[in-house]
């Protein structure tokens, strides 16, 4: 029986799934399931996962339903006792399960391992650095202020845990991660591996580049949360309002910086523009926070006015970092 169910939804991902997938099979804890869920893919895809050959790899096909839908269906095929997710576009590094694995059997009591994030582009190439929060045991009131596990394809989860909370809510079109790992931090402790492993990957055609629906949903989220947790004022030493002001803060802060992010142009500045005044009009500490709110500022005017212009600086500052990495492996 394996250790680990790995679950990968994937739709039309024929230009990533064959990564996503050597980066589970390289992983140094090798006992584990590899369940990919086909979600009504029209190109290649299919055909791309049937030339890697490895006995641990189950794929099953249904029509397109969604991500959350097909990693509930991931999660009622499974058979480990650890499950863990991964998006068909992102990678892990080759000791992740295995670092995880072993911080679960040290720490009986926490049910969810999570660790660090970095961000790659469509060539796989380093973009920023993802939080470095490294919080243990019950991170429930941290985790609402902020999803510092940030992505869906982070922690390793026991299966069971998983199971008593009827999987992910597919009601959502988007932050179902976010609503997943609040469900389990409200009846399970978590353990951190402070060490980056997981590479996820930024690109125009995300789920995630849907700011105004990932708007909605995460508000959906963080209202439904804070309803079930009434008690929150004594938990945390402040108020709900200010908690709640701290929670749009940093939700506004994150979606005004995926507006930010290639590839530019005016639709963009303008939500930008809109997510910026809501961030700012939360933040508990903007006069302290000028500085950086006055950099987004005016990089959301040039998207707006000069585009070409951003793109041409960010290009240049892409090119001198490769000229720069290329010259110290040279060396």
């Amino acid at each position: 029986m394996p250790k680990i169910s790995v679950i990968i939804p994937a739709y039309n991902s024929e230009k990533t799934i064959s990564d996503a997938i050597e980066s589970v099979l390289n992983q140094t804890l090798s006992v584990l399931e590899l369940i990919v869920i086909n979600d009504g893919s029209q190109d290649s895809t299919l055909e791309v996962i049937r030339q890697i050959q490895d006995s641990r790899i189950k794929v099953f096909s249904y029509s397109n339903a969604g991500g959350n839908v097909s990693r509930n269906r991931g999660l009622n095929r499974a058979v480990g006792e650890f499950v863990s997710f991964l998006d068909a576009d992102d990678l892990w590094t080759p000791d992740k399960l295995q670092s995880q694995f072993k911080a679960l059997e040290e720490n009986v009591t926490a049910k969810v391992a999570y660790s660090w994030t970095d961000y790659i582009d469509t060539n796989g190439q380093f973009i920023l650095s993802g939080k470095r929060m490294n919080v243990n045991g019950n991170v429930y009131e941290n985790l609402l202020l902020n999803n510092f596990l940030e992505n869906g394809s982070n922690p390793l989860i026991c299966r069971k845990s998983l199971m008593t909370l009827g999987g992910f809510d597919e009601s959502l079109s988007a932050a179902q991660d976010w609503d997943m790992w609040l469900r389990l931090a409200s009846k399970f402790d978590f353990i951190c591996v402070p060490s980056v492993q997981i590479l996820y990957r930024i690109s125009a055609n995300s789920v995630s580049s849907n700011l105004v629906r990932q708007e909605k949903s995460c508000l959906q989220v963080l209202q439904r949360a804070y309803k079930e947790r009434p008690y929150l004022r004594d938990a945390m030493g402040t108020t709900v309002k200010n908690s709640w002001n701290i929670s749009l803060a940093n939700l506004y802060k994150y979606l005004v910086c995926k507006a930010l992010q290639k590839p530019f142009n005016r639709e963009k500045g303008l939500v930008a523009a809109k997510f910026l005044w809501k961030y700012f009009l939360n933040d508990p500490a903007k006069l302290q926070n000028i500085n950086f709110t006055l950099k987004l500022l005016l990089k959301t005017i040039i998207i707006l006015t000069l585009p070409t212009l951003l793109y041409s600086i960010t290009n240049q500052r892409e090119l001198r970092s490769q000229e720069l990495k290329h010259c110290s492996t040279s060396d």
